[in-house]
């Protein structure tokens, strides 16, 4: 279920990827502003986490999502309706905002009840879920805006939407208990953020998985005109690419999931940031040589999409490892710098021209900046740096949220 949930953000993005070619024709515009609907979404949901995670803290985590997934269905709606481009982009990042109450409401949720290398296993596991979107979702919206139009994407959506609310109104559990939500007299919903703000290394692990987000999300908003119209591709054949690189993540987060039981989630993520931006620097040579032209490429971009695997899980859980007892705001900063990172990065892509080499070119600068942060702003690379805590810790699986854990546990 809560994988599920986890992947109704990545399912709205994925879902509309092959029908963007198809936007800009029927909408009058450019590449890069319909690009922008996908950009837009990922804004939208940075701004939702900021608000839907506190929100959850104290008044706990069915609320926010039953209203978040009614919205959405809400907002789809207006989506299939919308006339232009420019309103389209709008509903777009309100879409975002509202359904980003699956993805921080699923994290809180996993941290309410497990912590350490468990967490990061469970985390792992409901990665499994999240990456069946890039097999299933743009063949099924291809297949969609292919025997109707684009906008019939956002119908499948709203049902999408609908049967998730369903499932949680029936199954969904309250895991965050009264005595233990945000409700002292005069504190402030947000006051929390301020304390997430002044610790440098969560700042650094949650900046990571923002940064592999970013990677992805380059991908994502550049490949639809790089395989489709640069390598002439068709859209069948396109989302084929896209299901192909999707296993690459699937495969990886099952193998973190196993890796975690058996080192610690630093040591992993360490070895992790250093292959991406290895694979990533291969791919300009790919492309500017024509090695293998789009299979070539598919395989470069498969080695390194799946390194997200060994680094979301576990920079994410180190970021959270301290805020057990505030899991739902630290989740929905972590989620915000994702998503919000993802939209400011992506729209680069369209702007060095959507070209083959201007996407992986935003992919390198993403890698270099991920390896600098984890080697400059935590203890990574110092001695014992990879031996804190996470192996060993809880390894029956029980959450003690309100007991912070070690510092880079």
């Amino acid at each position: 279920m809560l994988g599920a949930l986890a992947a109704l953000p990545a399912v709205t993005t994925d879902m509309y990827l092959p029908a963007l070619p198809q936007v800009a024709e029927d909408l009058h515009t450019s590449a890069a502003a319909a690009q922008f609907t996908l950009s837009g979404t990922l804004l939208g949901a940075a701004v939702g986490q900021l608000v839907i995670g506190p929100f959850s803290d104290r008044f706990g985590r069915r609320l926010p999502l039953i209203i978040g997934i009614g919205m959405h269905v809400v907002v789809s709606l207006l989506c299939f309706i919308a006339p232009n481009i420019g309103l389209l982009i709008a509903l777009r990042m309100l879409q975002g905002f509202f359904n980003a109450a699956a993805g921080v409401v699923s994290l809180a949720v996993v941290r309410d009840r497990f912590t350490g290398s468990t967490a990061a296993a469970m985390l792992s596991r409901l990665m499994l879920i999240i990456g069946l979107a890039p097999l299933l979702a743009p063949s099924i919206g291809g297949a969609v805006s292919g025997l109707f139009s684009w906008r019939a994407v956002f119908l499948a959506l709203a049902l999408i939407g609908v049967v998730l609310g369903v499932i949680v109104l029936r199954w969904m559990p309250e895991t965050l208990p009264p005595a233990r939500r945000r409700t002292k007299a005069g504190a402030s919903t947000f006051s929390g953020f301020r304390v997430l703000l002044r610790d440098r290394q969560f700042l650094a692990h949650a900046i990571i998985p923002g940064l592999g987000m970013g990677v992805i999300m380059s991908y994502v908003v550049g490949s639809p005109f790089v395989f489709q119209e640069g390598y002439g591709l068709s859209p069948a054949q396109y989302a084929l690419v896209f299901a192909i690189n999707g296993v690459g993540m699937v495969i990886s987060a099952q193998l973190n999931a196993w890796l975690v039981g058996r080192h610690s989630p630093m040591r992993i993520l360490r070895v992790a940031v250093l292959l991406l931006l290895g694979l990533a620097a291969l791919l300009p040579v790919i492309v500017l040589t024509g090695l293998g032209g789009a299979a070539g490429l598919t395989a470069g971009l498969w080695l390194v999409l799946a390194m997200h695997g060994f680094i979301a899980a576990n920079s994410s859980i180190l970021a959270l490892s301290n805020y057990g007892h505030m899991a739902g705001s630290a989740a929905a900063m972590i989620g915000a710098l994702q998503v919000g990172l993802a939209g400011l990065i992506s729209p680069l892509v369209g702007i060095l021209g959507g070209s083959a080499l201007a996407m992986v070119s935003v992919i390198i600068g993403c890698a270099v900046l991920i390896v600098l942060i984890l080697a400059t702003a935590t203890t990574a690379y110092r001695r014992g740096g990879s031996d804190r805590p996470g192996r060993r810790q809880l390894r029956s699986g029980a959450a003690e949220p309100a007991a912070p854990l070690a510092p880079e546990s």
